[in-house]
């Protein structure tokens, strides 16, 4: 009879994660913000509503085994070499435009995509290292398929972002506008949003909308997850594989996001044009995945973990 010690040393190792992706290891974690967060928010007098955020509770145990995730979001250089190997068309560029906020609101923009991210006459020269945007979800799912990944799941996302533990951001509770590619790190406190307008008019007005995204990795590692995942806040929202829900049926919140409930995608993570209460790692947002794209919008893909099966002397 074989002995148990026997039976675990007989069972396949894990794999040992790839460079470019780190592991999270399996468990219980509680998913979203307690109530003591939304009374925060109040307290600061930010700009936005508390039925803003409201759907953020109540917080929820989830369980989760072991997975992978991308330490980093998923590149322009990485995705030019998914075009140039496939041939893949976007969305943006099969509809002639994407999403960018103008001088003064939200507007499609002629010609803009992933290597026209700021419309015709722009490019992605030296931005190689930067996070690709103007990705749909129809784009990231495609990519993720063709490098033998997926999109990650909400909850997997948020547990690689906070740890196994509730934090405001994933370094802590004490937020550093060095530690994040935001608003508030190129422009300082902004307190309104008559202050963002008038930090981004001076920016549109020089650069046109222009991405102020960064390298992937330049806030590493002061602004890294308790795991190891850089610009989990920050730099570009991104793409979750969950549909849209609310985590109990009795939350009330803002009217806009009951109608996208069952409709839209989950879409994490905030971005380089986000106050710090946007890029929280609870804080969630949702995104059309019927060809919608922007000019902040990414995303990283996440793996199963599979076991390695063991090798005798002979290599078999």
């Amino acid at each position: 009879m074989a002995r148990i010690g026997d039976l675990d040393a007989a069972r396949p190792a894990p794999e040992a994660p790839p460079e470019d992706m780190v592991r999270i290891p399996g468990g219980t974690f509680l998913q979203g913000s307690p109530e003591r967060t939304l009374d925060w928010l109040d307290s600061e007098g930010q700009a936005f509503p508390r039925d803003w955020f409201t759907d953020e509770t109540p917080q929820t145990p989830v369980t989760l085994p072991d997975y992978l995730i991308d330490r980093h979001q998923v590149t322009v250089a990485q995705f030019a070499a998914f075009v140039s190997r496939t041939g893949y068309v976007t969305s943006a560029e099969r509809a002639g435009g994407s999403m960018v906020y103008g001088e003064q609101y939200w507007e499609v923009l002629e010609g803009a995509c992933w290597h026209r991210p700021a419309g015709y006459g722009s490019g992605v020269r030296n931005r190689d290292d930067h996070p690709v945007v103007h990705i749909s979800f129809e784009d990231a799912e495609a990519y993720a398929r063709w490098a033998g990944r997926r999109l990650p799941t909400e909850s997997e996302w948020e547990r690689a972002a906070t740890g196994p533990s509730y934090r405001l951001w994933p370094w802590g509770d004490t937020w550093d506008s060095r530690n994040a590619n935001t608003a508030e790190h190129t422009a300082g406190a902004l307190g309104d949003l008559d202050a963002w307008r008038t930090w981004w008019g001076a920016i549109h007005a020089a650069q046109g909308p222009m991405p102020q995204t960064t390298p992937v990795g330049a806030f590493s590692p002061r602004g890294d997850s308790v795991d190891g995942c850089a610009d989990m806040t920050g730099n570009v929202y991104e793409w979750t594989s969950t549909l849209a829900h609310l985590y109990a049926p009795t939350t009330r919140c803002d009217p806009t996001i009951h109608l996208v409930m069952g409709r839209f995608r989950v879409i994490r993570g905030g971005s380089w044009m986000n106050f710090r209460y946007q890029v929280r790692c609870a804080e969630r947002l949702y995104g059309d995945p019927t060809g919608w794209s922007n000019f902040a919008l990414g995303f990283r893909c996440a793996r199963d973990v599979t076991a390695v099966p063991d090798v005798d002397d002979n290599g078999r």
